[in-house]
């Protein structure tokens, strides 16, 4: 079966990035046909400068083949090179009822966030069912939070097929593994907008530092502690083995630990996890030209897939050269 997944380039990428869906996206490349691009075109609906959306997409490429992508088997592009599905894009919009867009509940959450209320921001729906179609995609990863997005992609297709015939298959979502909301440094779910976040490759010292300024609750050292209601032992959860963590939990329901003591255990843990990966991240800062020419060919090949899916779309609603 085909997978896709697309990541936006609106900065560096960070643990929970990693842990709520990367990590499982890398895991799908052995059972399936992965389809994983760059969003740059989404990304836009922030209005980052210039230099920001090349900086951050370069960012992503090295982060994810440093990670593990296959990139013998996998297909990873930009997603702008590939521009085929901006035309599918507004061919789709023209089938897309107003009140389809008003009920995504995305949006509203980009605007209570502070983004600016653009029309690309609006109709990222759109575009994003014209990613996922274009590809002759059958499954999407995604949080349970995110169904959503697979649904209204599933509605706009079916709206095209009943219009012009069946072009497109309806995909299916693939609702990731569970894992707990990762928090950041202050509690909140950690997320770049509110700047409580660990990078992926971000330097030691400092990984050290911003676990030590984790939000915990003032409990005495000698009193126990809920390990349930601790974001230290949230993260824990994410790097210790099962036995360490048995042992954390007993530790914090008998008493006499600081949090201190975690956090400490915790950033030695985190940074032992993605040690493996730091040294092939610096070697591919160190060969742009590889990751440029990985980009390239992944859009290659995901091209000549949307240009044949878009001339069937073209036939379909009656754009054919006279």
């Amino acid at each position: 079966m085909r997978v896709l997944s697309g990541i936006q380039p609106t900065g560096r990428l960070h643990i929970g990035n990693f842990f709520g869906a990367m990590r499982q996206h890398l895991q799908l490349q052995a059972e399936h046909d992965c389809f994983y691009f760059i969003a740059d075109y989404h990304a836009l609906t922030s209005n980052p400068t210039p230099a920001e959306v090349a900086e951050h997409t370069l960012n992503v490429a090295m982060d994810y083949i440093a990670l593990g992508l296959d990139t013998k088997k996998t297909v990873f592009w930009r997603q702008s090179d590939v521009p085929e599905v901006t035309e599918l894009a507004w061919i789709l919009s023209c089938v897309t009822p107003m009140g389809l867009l008003q009920r995504c509940t995305s949006y509203k959450d980009k605007i209570a966030q502070g983004l600016s209320p653009n029309h690309g921001l609006f109709a990222y729906p759109v575009l994003q069912a014209a990613d996922i179609l274009i590809y002759r995609t059958d499954l999407v990863p995604v949080g349970a939070d995110q169904k959503q997005h697979i649904e209204v992609t599933r509605d706009i297709a079916a709206r095209f097929n009943n219009a012009y015939g069946e072009v497109f298959n309806l995909p299916a979502e693939r609702i990731l593994e569970q894992v707990a909301v990762v928090p950041g440094t202050d509690g909140r779910k950690m997320s770049k907008s509110y700047g409580n976040t660990i990078e992926i490759f971000e330097p030691e010292k400092s990984v050290r530092k911003k676990i030590m300024r984790i939000v915990t609750d003032s409990t005495p050292l000698e009193r126990p502690k809920d390990p349930d209601k601790c974001n230290v032992f949230a993260l824990l959860k994410l790097v210790a083995s099962t036995d360490e963590l048995t042992a954390w939990e007993n530790r914090y329901r008998s008493g006499g630990m600081g949090y201190g003591e975690a956090k400490k255990r915790l950033a030695e843990l985190m940074i032992d996890y993605f040690k493996p990966f730091r040294q092939k991240r610096t070697d591919i800062e160190n060969d742009i030209d590889y990751v440029k020419k990985v980009l390239a060919d992944g859009a290659e090949w995901a091209g000549a897939v949307a240009a044949e899916t878009l001339a069937d779309v073209r036939k379909a609603v009656g754009l054919r050269r006279i």
